[in-house]
């Protein structure tokens, strides 16, 4: 079996320091000015050292840090076809996809966000099987496995018998100007095929039913009813959470993180920096949502909030709100977290209780990946 491995090294650098992506090279800048460090290849390889038994595997991938370091480093000795500069891009991405393509690869791993899942669609659209390591800031699209370590299942699992078959997912991307600017605009790009293996691999994200704004609401009441004074409290993003800004009065970062104390505003849209240097070591609470239909309520999109962060602040002081659809939408499947770090996702492993309105609470099954 021919297996074909890209990275996109810069995949995710946006999120910690609140970039909400790294699509563009300015934006890639401005990251790096802030302390940005690359975290897709690390995911990588959680993800290509499951593939390790496999006997008789030619591995394809593109030089340096788009894949040639990682499996030189894990032990393989892989086919290096191409050539980047110094700082890759977009182009690069489909280059290599394309080239792969050409080669005869059976499958495409790739690691990245939403992005580098459309430039992989624009290069072989639906011709041969891929699986993404969830790498990026951006997790819409379902051609992703739900943890890195899954997507090296997957990948194993159809190198080793490919009658597995393959499915169609979904490509899904948005817009990042807007979303910095907290307008959400999803798109479909297409269809790709995958392993068909749906334990393994990201479900769609879905929104909470549009009856349920009476809960929110409640949600909103009793959070800031309970709210103790000379407490910082770290409010993650989403429409769920946004309530609790409006009843304080205060303009919220829709798709960003904001730091309240005394029912009042501290700092808004914050990266992780930021957030450790202001509540230092007073006492501290974390608000979040789930991610209606995938469960995560950590490492999707709020990576601002960081295994640092939850450290720091411990298990104990983080409040989770969700009306019952997004619980429902899971059908029986645990909430997720996904920090990067493997002391954290075992600290917070266990169970958790979830806010469902001002009346309800509900204790859930949590998981660290």
């Amino acid at each position: 079996m021919k297996l074909g491995v890209i990275i996109n090294p810069i995949a995710g650098m946006g999120g910690k320091v609140g970039l909400k992506g790294t699509d563009g090279l300015e934006v890639l800048k401005k990251a790096r000015s802030m302390g940005a460090v690359p975290e897709s290849p690390k995911k990588a390889m959680k993800a290509l050292e499951v593939l390790k038994p496999i006997k008789d595997l030619e591995i394809l991938t593109f030089p340096g840090e788009m894949g040639e370091r990682e499996l030189i480093e894990l032990g393989w000795e892989p086919v290096v076809i191409g050539d980047i500069g110094e700082d890759t891009s977009w182009e690069d991405t489909e280059k290599a996809a394309k080239e792969m393509r050409k080669l005869g690869v059976d499958l495409i791993i790739f690691a990245g966000g939403d992005g580098t899942a459309r430039n992989i669609f624009n290069a072989v659209e639906d011709s041969i099987p891929v699986i993404g390591i969830p790498a990026g800031v951006k997790i819409h699209s379902g051609v992703f496995a739900s943890h890195p370590r899954n997507a090296g299942e997957i990948a194993f699992h159809y190198l080793s018998d490919p009658e597995i078959g393959v499915k169609d997912a979904e490509v899904m991307d948005i817009d990042e100007e807007r979303f910095r600017q907290g307008v959400v605009t999803a798109k479909l790009y297409g269809y790709m095929k995958i392993p068909h293996m749906p334990d393994l691999t990201q479900t769609q994200k879905s929104s909470g039913f549009a009856d349920e704004s009476e809960a929110i609401q409640g949600i909103a009441e009793k959070i800031i009813e309970e709210m103790r004074d000379n407490v910082y409290y770290i409010v993650g993003s989403g429409t769920t959470i946004r309530p609790i800004m409006e009843g304080l009065g205060i303009p919220n970062t829709l798709l960003g993180i904001d730091i309240i104390r005394n029912k009042e505003l501290v700092a808004q849209d914050v990266n992780e920096d930021k957030i450790l240097e202001i509540i230092g070591d007073n006492p501290a609470k974390i608000i979040v949502t789930v991610i209606g239909g995938q469960g995560y309520i950590f490492g999707r999109g709020n990576q601002q909030i960081s295994a640092e962060v939850i450290k720091k602040v411990g298990k104990k002081n983080i409040i989770v709100v969700a009306p019952r659809s997004k619980i429902f939408s899971l059908q029986g499947r645990p909430l997720l977290v996904d920090t990067g770090d493997d002391e954290v996702n075992n600290m917070m492993s266990g169970y958790i209780k979830v806010v469902f309105d001002y009346y309800t609470d509900s204790v859930q099954e949590i998981k660290g990946l």
